[in-house]
């Protein structure tokens, strides 16, 4: 997966502390574990969570 899809910097500051925990954990998880499917499918749901979150705060 593209990491570049959890960067938070670009959003409003409101949106960032929503964004930021998430992509810390995903950048973690990238690093630690091993390349394989389960890695993609949790790192995916963590970005689909993220982009909820995130609209969630919008409302």
């Amino acid at each position: 997966m593209n990491m570049k899809y959890f960067d938070y910097e670009h959003l409003p500051e409101k949106l960032q502390a929503v964004s930021k925990p998430i992509g810390d954990v995903a950048r973690k998880m990238n690093e630690e574990l091993p390349d394989g499917g389960e890695k993609s499918a949790g790192l995916r749901k963590l970005l689909e969570a993220k982009d909820c979150l995130v609209r969630a705060a919008l409302g």
